[in-house]
């Protein structure tokens, strides 16, 4: 069984504080701000690459240059990656249009069909006013998408014709778009816990504070965060409450969690400390929309993938969910900074205060989730809702920090569990899974004891 001496200070964590150590909460910094070179770079060879290709005009006039309502990029041969996404200079500038995509398999002469990309994807984001949403170094971007082991790219980028998109000295496409293509690296070999020499330099300081947010669940550097049976989750839950009346807990077992190690995090890439809300009053589910052509031991290269995504190629300060879910119904670790603790995520635009942010990996508007992931959001909602107090069958107020649905400053009365689309007008987490919330509720409610 964990220790759990530590974490009677979980439920104090202060507002937008970051952690550069464990156990030390100086206030965040934001890195500066730097331009987007317009050239193709790619980054020297690492635990899994992202090589960044300018877009050009595809047809018609190409003086237009950046303002041509088609651009793209032909068949080419490009470094092995496995997740795609195009990225553009303006975080606040939407792209109106289409973004499709065909691949080629490592190794292969195939080429696959044209794939679409989703281009509504600003809604994922950090709040407004944010150090990280302010920070000067975020991009617009798409959804990424996954396409497996691919040497092969061909991209096409189509302006959506209407007066908005001809309006004079409007340019129909965002400028300065790049398709990113994203190299998660090699598998991790199996981890065991780390011993105290198995780190060493700049990014084992990074990784250090990681793994020591989770100590009081798991062996520092865990692989794994073990699940508990009710009785240890009550002891632990009570230990939580030390010098609290004594009430009968509502709260689920413990689930088995992948920590940040065990999916292969390179903690080197992500801004340094962690940010954390007051408490976690609401959890807003999410589908990745990255497509659902993977298998569950591929689940840690997608995550590496798109934690790299949103990192290195929309300038995040770390991958924007708290969780994430397989098909196969495996949680996994998500922003880090603590898995019991309130840590501030960048999941649903401004309503990151107070929430926690779980993505399914996948796209749910026309395919079905698997009963084992809607499975794992209750009983993941059961247990971290439980910390907090939260009954997932009851709504709760959250003060928006500005949105296409809610004003900034309004107190939207939402549902403990949420969808995406409850926040913020979105189709996420597609209707499919969108529809399967009203069973989470009941049957984390259920695990809670309620």
């Amino acid at each position: 069984m964990s220790t759990i001496g530590g974490m009677h200070g979980i439920l104090a964590s202060s507002v937008g504080v970051t952690c550069a150590a464990a156990l030390t909460l100086p206030l965040t910094l934001s890195a500066p701000a730097h331009a987007r070179p317009q050239a193709a770079r790619t980054e020297p060879a690492a635990p899994g690459s992202t090589q960044s290709l300018p877009l050009v005009p595809l047809s018609g006039d190409r003086s237009l240059g950046p303002d041509a309502p088609e651009q793209g990029l032909g068949r080419r041969s490009v470094r092995t990656f496995s997740l795609v996404g195009v990225v553009w200079d303006d975080p606040d500038t939407e792209l109106r249009g289409r973004v499709q995509v065909r691949t080629r398999a490592t190794g292969a002469n195939r080429w696959s069909g044209w794939q679409d990309i989703e281009t509504h994807n600003h809604e994922h984001a950090a709040d407004p006013d944010t150090a990280e949403g302010s920070s000067g170094r975020v991009r617009g971007s798409t959804a990424p998408l996954w396409v497996g082991d691919s040497d092969g790219v061909e991209v096409r980028v189509q302006a959506q014709v209407d007066e908005r998109a001809t309006a004079a000295g409007e340019s129909p496409l965002p400028r300065g778009m790049h398709l990113e293509l994203v190299d998660p690296g090699a598998e991790p070999a199996p981890r065991g816990a780390v011993t105290g020499d198995g780190l060493a330099g700049a990014e084992s300081a990074q990784a250090y504070a990681t793994y020591a947010t989770n100590t009081d669940l798991a062996p520092f550097g865990a692989a794994e965060i073990p699940a508990l049976s009710r009785t240890e989750t009550e002891r632990e839950f009570a230990a939580l409450r030390q010098g609290a009346p004594h009430a009968e807990p509502y709260i689920g077992e413990r689930p088995s969690i992948v920590t940040r190690r065990g999916w292969g995090a390179d903690e080197s890439l992500r801004e340094g400390g962690f940010v954390y809300t007051k408490k976690v009053k609401a959890a807003f589910v999410h589908h990745t929309a990255s497509g659902n052509n993977y298998s569950c031991s591929q689940a840690p290269s997608v995550i590496r993938s798109i934690y790299r995504y949103h990192v290195v190629s929309s300038g995040w300060r770390d991958i924007g969910y708290n969780f994430l879910v397989d098909k196969c119904g495996n949680i996994y670790e998500g922003r880090a900074g603590g898995v019991a603790k309130p840590v501030m995520g960048a999941h649903t635009l401004g309503f990151n205060d107070d929430t926690m942010g779980i993505a399914v990996l996948g796209t749910f508007g026309n395919t079905k989730p698997a009963a084992a992931s809607v499975t794992a959001i209750a009983r993941l909602t059961a247990w971290k809702l439980g910390l907090y107090g939260a009954d997932p069958r009851a709504k709760t107020y959250l003060k928006s920090g500005g949105g296409n649905l809610y004003r900034k400053g309004k107190n939207a009365r939402l549902n403990v569990i949420s969808g995406h689309r409850d926040g913020f007008a979105t189709d996420c987490p597609g209707s499919l899974l969108y529809g399967k919330l009203g069973s989470a509720r009941t049957a984390a409610a259920r695990y809670q004891g309620r």
